[in-house]
């Protein structure tokens, strides 16, 4: 059986990329959005990889903005394939869901 973390990983790459679909944001922003859904387990170290690893792969794009309480920041934007691949997470997961849920129901 894959670790929680594992099972983690992969959803909070789709979960992350919700969150930047919806309003520009940067990485502490979306560690706090995360933990306020309710990943209480969550910290910067998890997070920010997965950012890194989002725009390797073409999924997300960043820029970097004066922030009015410091330094830059490095805010972060969806791409078309990161479009795409948001719109596959979400099919898979209500089919992964539902099929959760029949064999815990059943």
């Amino acid at each position: 059986m894959a670790s929680t973390t594992q099972i983690l990983k992969g959803l909070l790459e789709g979960c992350i990329l919700k969150i930047v679909k919806d309003k520009e944001t940067y990485g502490y922003a979306i560690c706090e959005s995360l933990i306020n859904y309710g990943f209480s387990e969550i910290s910067e170290g998890s997070v920010y990889p997965i950012l890194i690893r989002l725009e390797k792969k073409n999924l997300l794009y960043s820029i970097m903005k004066n922030s009015p309480l410091g330094p830059m920041r490095k805010y972060y934007y969806l791409t078309e394939d990161g479009e795409k691949n948001l719109q596959d997470f979400i099919l898979s997961w209500k089919e992964i869901k539902k099929n959760v849920d029949t064999v815990l129901e059943g």
